[in-house]
């Protein structure tokens, strides 16, 4: 019994294709790795409620706002409360130096 593709062909396919997930996985660990440069921990107080949470970014000014949003997810229901939310200052920020 003879198959359509020769041994040789299909190794040389499958190691191209080796290297190239090699290749994508290496640049995606790499581009999720150098995104994150701060992180922030802030506390809002909304309607009476607060939340604290955690939140990294290229810089402290994209990490307080992934906080803040984070924060607000819990407490705000609605668009119009989640913009309010959002507009709210934070009662407490930290955003250690590295």
């Amino acid at each position: 019994m003879a198959t359509d593709t020769p041994k040789p062909k299909r190794r040389s396919r499958m190691w191209l294709l080796l290297i190239a997930l090699a290749v994508f996985g290496t640049a995606l660990i790499v581009g999720s790795l150098s995104v994150v440069q701060a992180e922030c921990e802030l506390c809002v107080t909304f309607r009476g409620q607060t939340q604290c949470r955690r939140g990294s970014g290229a810089d402290d000014a994209a990490a307080r706002d992934a906080a803040q949003k984070a924060a607000c997810a819990v407490m705000a229901s609605g668009m119009n409360e989640s913009i309010a939310c959002g507009n709210t200052p934070p009662t407490n920020v930290r955003c250690p130096a590295d």
